[in-house]
């Protein structure tokens, strides 16, 4: 198959949702065709990534060594875009602006609310279990708390790369080789890609994949959504971070607190 670029007037922006006159990059030959051998090699990254941080966390578990996991997360398929895109391989990350701040922060507020509806659905419909990392912080010294935060700016700018790029190649084929048009192709990729997003998480949720899907699939189509405003991973990263920092700094400043 040849490179992806169709350009036949089906090019409507969701008005209400994305910027004037952006665009997604890759999809549609810029700033750089990808075929689908590329897309191909990039989403075999994308898993290999998955497969190394589990790997490497049983590994090394905490500690300054505790970074490789992380690290390694976002390398490999980060490393698999630059031999198939090459120096464009930085339209994933666009420079921030002032008003991204608002996007992050409003975003970072909508994710709370809907976490907890979600939270409390997953808590009625299923028999449900303490997230692990949150004992792990509690019985955690303030150094090993400091590195834990640390680390997860890292491993979640993983998880985010995990989501866009898996996005972008579906996007690329519904949109190319499927012909469905632009509106509906976002929305069904930010689907898959928030399925994908559900699926790695299941040792967490001791791998019952209703819950899992529950839970995760509405919180990772709203952590998608700054991304889709912005073109900007950096944006839906800030999201992902403050969100997480704050499911499990919450708890940890309210046992403080009780003592």
């Amino acid at each position: 198959m040849g490179r992806y670029i169709r350009d036949d007037g089906d090019d409507l922006l969701i008005g209400w949702l994305e910027r004037k006159g952006d665009d997604f990059p890759f999809y549609r030959g810029r700033p750089v065709a990808l075929t689908l051998f590329d897309w191909v090699i990039i989403l075999a990254a994308v898993v290999a990534g998955v497969g190394l941080l589990f790997t490497t966390l049983a590994l090394f578990p905490s500690g300054l060594a505790g970074f490789i996991p992380a690290i390694v997360y976002v390398a490999v398929p980060l490393g698999a875009l630059i031999l198939v895109a090459g120096s464009s391989w930085t339209a994933l990350f666009r420079p921030l602006q002032w008003n991204d701040a608002v996007i992050i922060l409003g975003f970072f507020l909508l994710n709370a609310a809907v976490t907890i509806g979600v939270g409390a659905l997953a808590v009625n419909l299923f028999e449900t279990s303490r997230n692990p990392a949150v004992a792990i912080i509690e019985t955690s010294t303030d150094f090993e708390r400091a590195l834990f935060f640390l680390k997860a700016v890292i491993q979640l700018l993983g998880e985010e790369i995990f989501s866009v790029l898996p996005f972008l190649a579906m996007l690329a084929w519904l949109y190319h080789s499927v012909g469905i048009r632009r509106t509906k192709a976002v929305f069904l990729a930010a689907l898959v890609a928030s399925i994908l997003f559900a699926l790695i998480h299941l040792p967490t949720y001791q791998w019952h994949l209703p819950q899992a899907l529950v839970a995760l699939v509405p919180i990772r189509m709203v952590l998608l959504l700054p991304y889709i405003i912005t073109k900007n991973i950096w944006v839906s990263t800030a999201v992902h971070v403050l969100n997480d920092w704050a499911i499990f700094g919450l708890p940890l400043v309210v046992a403080m607190a009780a003592h």
